[in-house]
């Protein structure tokens, strides 16, 4: 079957074309662009004028697992959604239960660095979920530094995951960031010689922790210079905090001087994980000029306290998701920090999603809408059209064609070298994957908040996976699920 969508405003980052045209789809990809294209006998005709056609986006940081979690992004003009700053191991499990679950939006995972330390230091054999993965980051057995041996030992498990098809390395190195640089150094050389791109919780800045063994965004910079390696430096916003600027122009400088660093961020001053991370400590919490209160439990809503009720917390549930205020949202100060994060020359829009979680326990549901009682952040649901509202329909920094860059173009040339099927993604010129979201460019926006989390974004007409809809005239179809493995080439 065909679909020629008529008349819309067509947006190509990869050609720089802006212009009214036909899009033509046939078999998953992009047959035809231009204007006045013939419809044939049988073909879907959809009357796209007023509207914006462009690649669907490509999300590099999303640990939704999850059909419920993925109809949210799709709500938000999602694609492709891929766990890339965590991983998930066994590799070929994380393949084959997304594959038997089905899944509306394409996937792919990396090789999980925290996983494969796990493994060697505590014992702790992976299963590929995001839940158990939660709790172990709680872990402090996993976190110290590697002997020598260890570190032979893990390293091989990554690399054994990348020559399964894993997409990079993710490298949770905030979740460990007392840990030796040289372990950093040593995966970043395996990563280059597997040709595979590592994804990066960067460790803690040195205005958080003058102790840290190397400055977490410093750390990046130099060793991608050291070893040639091509480094993500994920959601630079939630890591950096207030010292944004200062980050900023540190990998700017770096990547001047010929650093194969890439980065990412989104339009939120809360981040999200497991109350047992590291950084989570009262201690450490101190050092970012944060306090308890800074915490919010997720699935309750409860704000905590004081320190004793944050330390009963970590000890009972180490995995249970939380939220962490790191900027504040009402101050015109703050938010010029999160713009300024977005507004950095090429970096990627990523949500960092997390799963929706019920109160009795389960963070999946097939029912559309979803039941209520759902938490997850909002950048689960609304991160793509908040940074289009934001960015491109209120303060003008970026054009449509821009915004396709950053949501589309550019996250996809980051898994060019690892991931053949990705060289055709990202784009909307004739050969393209048919991934295609279609959006009205003055109603877009989130509708999703920090307490009313699954409400579906607003604006996006109709999302194509593979030529398949998955959203037509605003609504979600409840029968599709054409979402593909994107896979790294086999090693």
């Amino acid at each position: 079957m065909r679909t020629l969508l008529r008349g819309g405003r067509v947006i190509d980052p990869a050609t720089g074309f802006d212009g009214t045209a036909d899009v033509l789809v046939a078999d998953g990809v992009v047959t035809a662009v231009g204007e006045g294209l013939t419809a044939e006998p049988g073909d879907v005709e959809i009357d796209v004028r007023g509207l914006v056609v462009g690649p669907g986006f490509i999300d590099l940081h999303s640990h939704v697992h999850t059909i419920a979690g993925q109809r949210l992004q799709a709500m938000d003009g999602v694609t492709t959604a891929l766990d890339l700053e965590a991983g998930l191991m066994p590799i070929e499990r994380a393949y084959a239960e997304a594959a038997a679950a089905g899944r509306p939006l394409h996937y792919g995972f990396s090789a999980s660095w925290g996983a494969a330390r796990a493994q060697v230091l505590a014992g702790i054999e992976p299963d590929a979920n995001i839940d158990s993965g939660l709790t172990v980051l709680g872990n402090p057995v996993w976190q110290r530094t590697s002997s020598p041996k260890e570190l032979a030992a893990w390293l091989s498990l990554v690399d054994g995951e990348l020559a399964a098809g894993a997409l990079g390395v993710g490298v949770l190195l905030g979740y460990a960031p007392d840990t030796d640089p040289k372990e950093f150094l040593a995966l970043a050389r395996l990563a280059k010689e597997a040709g595979a791109p590592t994804y990066t919780h960067v460790r803690e800045l040195v205005e958080v922790n003058p102790e840290t063994p190397i400055d977490g965004s410093a750390e990046i910079a130099i060793v991608a210079a050291e070893t040639g390696a091509a480094m993500h430096h994920c959601h630079v916003n939630s890591t950096s905090g207030h010292q944004i600027e200062r980050v900023l122009a540190a990998l700017e400088a770096g990547r001047a001087a010929g650093s194969r660093v890439t980065v990412e961020a989104y339009p939120y001053g809360a981040g999200s994980t497991g109350i047992g991370a590291a950084f989570l400590s009262p201690e450490r919490l101190k050092m970012k000029g944060l306090s308890p209160s800074s915490v919010i439990m997720l699935e309750s809503g409860e704000r905590i306290a004081d320190e004793g009720r944050l330390l009963q917390v970590r000890a009972e549930d180490p995995g249970a998701p939380c939220i962490l205020e790191f900027l504040d949202e009402s101050s015109p100060h703050d938010l010029g920090l999160l713009h300024q994060a977005l507004a950095f020359p090429d970096a990627i829009v990523a949500s960092d999603a997390l799963p929706v979680y019920w109160k009795n326990g389960t963070s999946e549901s097939t029912e559309w809408p979803l039941p209520p009682g759902g938490a997850t952040h909002p950048r689960t649901s609304g991160t793509y059209s908040k940074t289009l509202r934001l960015m491109v329909r209120e303060s003008k920094a970026w054009t449509w064609l821009e915004a396709f860059r950053r949501c589309s173009y550019l996250p996809a040339r980051v898994l060019d070298e690892v991931a053949p099927g990705a060289v055709a993604k990202g784009r909307l010129n004739v050969g393209a994957d048919a991934d295609i979201v279609v959006l009205d460019p003055e109603t877009i926006t989130d509708a999703a908040t920090y307490f009313d989390s699954t409400r579906p974004s607003v604006g996006v007409r109709h999302l194509f996976v593979s030529g398949v809809p998955v959203v037509t005239d605003g609504n979600l179809r409840k029968d599709a699920f054409p979402g593909k493995p994107l896979r790294g080439e086999p090693r």
